[in-house]
């Protein structure tokens, strides 16, 4: 293992990338949340995702070069293009304009289409919230999830992330994939030849396995098993139904450069607080916070994220001596 400080990983990364065919400023908006998830202790959003990055690239199943475009279709309605790049320039665009708009009305929404991996989904919604909203993302991944029953995958794991501010202090930022795991988790422990452990993911024979491969050929767990798999439906039809972006069974992998752009979607919707609530509502908000977070054993959803980044920017971050080969053999 090696300790590289946030400033280093961020240049390793971004260079990496344009060595690739990126354009610079994609490859530093990339790598700024790969960097963000790793420190958030989040790996499976983080560095290892580099590789695969630059050879979907190299392939041209990312376009590294692909600037987003945004139209207003509505007045509340932010509809961008990702033009079958990285998702993240997209995500920074929506984060950007989003504020205005939602003070402008109370409500709006960014619909993002023709997108890729959008990482680890709570870093656009905390940044909302930083901004005084509250922020709600849905993205449509991959196949992974089968129907209730079936056998066959029709859902992504399909991540939904919230973020909600607080009168002082870090916002509540809650991020979760539907499966019982994230798929990036499995994709680490592929890296590192490690197992899986069991109950995470089922094998293409519908069986438990803890053998990382046999998992990505297999499907994924649903988290909450039944209604897992509806929430999976639902974030299928927001992110990709609603976007009018690829659904899940029909889109290419993010964990390899094989066949065309995944081209999925994500959706974000953002509230003024205030304009629905009320001046005070940030203080309402604190009341609930403060019911969970005075229980001992409890904690709010996101502070032990914010504890690990805290510890990175001070310290670094530890990155195995074969990801940062991999990085620099790009």
């Amino acid at each position: 293992m090696s300790k590289i400080s946030l400033v280093e990983a961020n240049n390793l990364i971004t260079d990496a990338l344009v060595r690739a065919g990126t354009l610079r400023e994609t490859a530093a908006v990339v790598a700024r949340s790969l960097v963000g998830a790793e420190a958030s202790g989040l790996k499976g959003h983080g560095l290892s995702r580099v590789p695969t990055y630059a050879a979907q690239v190299k392939a041209g199943k990312i376009d590294g070069r692909a600037v987003p475009v945004m139209t207003r279709s509505a007045p509340g309605v932010l509809a961008i293009d990702a033009a079958l790049g990285f998702a993240y320039p997209a995500l920074e665009l929506a984060i950007t304009e989003l504020p205005a708009v939602t003070r402008s009305q109370g409500v709006a929404v960014a619909a993002i289409r023709r997108s890729h991996h959008c990482g680890a989904a709570g870093q656009p919604v905390e940044r909302l919230a930083e901004a005084g909203l509250v922020a709600l993302l849905f993205a449509n991944t991959p196949a992974a999830i089968a129907p209730w029953g079936g056998s066959k995958p029709v859902f992504g794991t399909n991540p939904i992330a919230f973020a909600c501010p607080l009168p002082d202090g870090a916002p509540i930022v809650a991020d979760l994939s539907l499966s019982k795991v994230a798929r990036g988790n499995i994709l680490a422990a592929k890296q590192k030849g490690e197992p899986i452990p069991e109950g995470w993911a089922l094998d293409e024979a519908g069986q438990p396995t803890t053998d990382p491969v046999a998992a990505l050929k297999g499907t994924m767990v649903p988290a909450g098993d039944a209604k897992g798999t509806v929430l999976a439906m639902i974030v299928e039809l927001l992110a990709a139904g609603l976007t009018n972006a690829t659904y899940a069974a029909d889109a290419s992998s993010f964990l390899d450069a094989n066949g065309p752009s995944p081209a999925t979607g994500q959706l974000i919707v953002a509230f003024d607080p205030k304009i629905i609530g009320g001046a005070g509502i940030l203080t309402h908000f604190a009341e609930l916070a403060s019911s969970i977070d005075t229980q001992p054993g409890a904690r709010l959803p996101g502070s032990r994220r914010l504890k690990l980044r805290d510890t990175a920017e001070a310290n670094g971050i530890e990155v195995s001596d074969e990801t940062l080969a991999a990085i620099k053999a790009i």
